[in-house]
């Protein structure tokens, strides 16, 4: 599966006006699973490098004295774009204190989702921060440093005038981001399981956009019944659409995060520590916090920590 599971930007902001005056979105909880409102303003402890942490890393990254990161920036409230065009959100937050107590810098790039692991396969990036949910299948292929724990979740216009049961979306028309976990659970199970059931398939397996953002639109223009992200995703894009959205059903799902790494990447034990030490000293927390998805919050990071 794909998560990120993914994200034109409110633009930037997260709230897209137009004739369909909605927002951007993301993918954690919303209020009911404990999130509170983001506040893109708020002050995070400066954070110092940790010579411990610092040896680890890798000489000609040392050398460079940076980290290039990918991350799709059209998914807020995980990585989006402000009103002058400057990539923010969780993850960029969690990329520069990650960087910080290696002693390095952060160079976060926008990167089309689908693009980022390649990019890390090609050494294009060094890390992958966006949104991606560790599983099985991309441990093949890359290195995850687990920093997060996120669901999936289904809105729809407010008041669910189509009568969507997120349960059962079958002969419903769904906005989802192309390669997301959501993309793979429509093409995997929920399509296929329609017509083993007797009923109308999903059209078109899912409408798939590139961008989160349109995602959303499509759902506020009306042109989709539903729409599918991850959990915080949601909750954002129902924070911000200014009473034109609402969650249907409850988060489900619920998997890690992960940093994407090379595979063996001699990198991999230096991130994993720093996000650890993030969290031990509260520097983590503070950043969830500050966007509003401190109700996916972990204790423990690991390396490839995989549930499914």
């Amino acid at each position: 599966m794909t998560t990120r599971t993914q994200r034109s930007r409110l633009l930037a902001a997260g709230v897209v006006a137009a004739s369909v005056s909605l927002v951007l979105t993301g993918c954690s909880s919303s209020k009911s699973d404990g999130g509170g409102a983001p506040n893109a303003s708020a002050t995070v402890n400066e954070v110092k490098a940790d010579p411990k942490l610092a040896s680890l890393v890798p000489e000609d990254v040392k050398s460079a004295g940076k980290i290039v990161v990918g991350a799709d920036a059209s998914y807020a409230p995980d990585e989006f774009k402000d009103d002058s065009g400057k990539i923010i959100g969780m993850d960029v937050d969690l990329a520069n204190a990650i960087a910080a107590k290696l002693g390095l810098k952060a160079e976060v790039q926008d990167s089309g989702f689908t693009a980022i692991i390649p990019g890390i396969q090609s050494n294009k990036f060094q890390l992958g921060m966006s949104s991606f949910t560790d599983n099985k299948e991309r441990e093949q292929i890359v290195d995850m440093v687990t920093y997060f724990n996120s669901g999936s979740a289904v809105a729809v216009k407010k008041g669910n005038p189509e009568k969507v049961d997120p349960k059962d979306l079958c002969g419903k028309k769904i906005a989802v981001q192309t390669g997301t976990t959501q993309a793979d659970e429509i093409k995997d199970t929920r399509d296929p399981d329609c017509p083993k059931a007797g009923k109308p398939g999903i059209p078109n397996g899912g409408d798939k956009f590139d961008l989160q953002t349109d995602v959303t639109n499509a759902v506020v223009s009306g042109r989709d019944q539903a729409m599918m992200a991850d959990s915080q995703v949601i909750d954002y894009a129902i924070k911000q659409s200014g009473g034109q959205l609402e969650k249907v059903g409850e988060t489900y799902g619920t998997a890690p995060y992960g940093v994407a790494l090379a595979k063996g990447s001699k990198l991999t034990p230096a991130v994993q520590g720093a996000v650890q030490s993030l969290i031990d000293d509260g520097t983590y927390k503070q950043i969830l916090t500050k966007w509003g998805v401190e109700a996916g919050a972990i204790s423990t990071s690991a390396v490839n920590g995989a549930v499914s």
